[in-house]
């Protein structure tokens, strides 16, 4: 790939990615009884827990490494770094890398870039344009399911518009705490004419009384035959609670 394309791909890619991590192993399709609840009161109270956590938690840190691998015909390329993320309520996200290795041109025009789009995209107006709300998507209750051992809602979600910060697919939204626990979804607009399809699977994890990311695997692929996998590892949580 001469540098111009590459150039170009290395764009194409971070539209892709960017959009994946500011939105773990999937489970199975079978799920169990029908719950009693209806799609409208899973939402309302996961909407209500939301905001309870997020008043709680005031600051919390944690270590996260990101590996992105991409392979075209013949050739690959992968990238590694390690950094960590400071968050301050309400909307303030601070990166630092403490190591970085493999291709140059995929750290510094796709890993570093993601950092720099996710302090973004922590302010509140981005928020809530991609909250996970009423106003942003319907939801159809499919049934429940077990993940991890409790209980989850799962819901089928879909965009009420082609936005980029959108995506249609599933949610798995754990019964007990009404907190995302699982996501299985794909973009609602295509961030690029070269990107023919990008698959994301976002697993969760409690720390504490609060949900937070524990694992994002993004696929995606290109229209000349490339393929992409960003794999984000969190891990390390230091959380500051708000005092009552």
């Amino acid at each position: 790939m001469n540098r111009i394309l590459r150039a170009r791909f290395t764009g194409f890619l971070l539209s892709a990615l960017v959009t994946v991590a500011s939105w773990a192993a999937p489970v199975g399709d079978d799920l169990i009884a029908q719950p009693e609840l209806s799609a409208e009161q899973v939402v309302a109270s996961m909407l209500s827990r939301n905001a309870e956590r997020e008043k709680s938690l005031q600051r919390y840190e944690s270590l996260r490494r990101y590996r992105l691998v991409y392979k075209a015909f013949a050739s690959s390329k992968s990238a590694e770094i390690e950094v960590t993320m400071k968050f301050t309520a309400p909307g303030r996200k601070e990166f630092q890398i403490i190591s970085e290795q493999g291709s140059r041109v995929l750290v510094n025009r796709v890993l570093k870039k993601l950092l720099e789009a996710e302090e973004e995209a922590a302010s509140q107006s981005v928020k809530f344009q991609a909250a996970l709300s009423p106003e942003n998507y319907s939801f159809a209750l499919a049934g429940t399911d077990k993940l991890d051992g409790r209980v989850q809602y799962v819901l089928i979600v879909e965009p009420l518009r082609k936005d980029k910060l959108l995506y249609r697919g599933k949610i798995w939204v754990d019964a007990e705490d009404f907190a995302v626990a699982l996501i299985e979804a794909e973009p609602a607009r295509n961030p690029s004419f070269w990107i023919t399809k990008t698959r994301i699977v976002h697993r969760y994890t409690k720390v504490g009384g609060f949900w937070l990311p524990a694992h994002n695997e993004s696929e995606s692929a290109t229209r000349f035959g490339g393929h992409a996998r960003l794999n984000i590892l969190y891990t390390r949580y230091v959380l500051k609670e708000s005092e009552r």
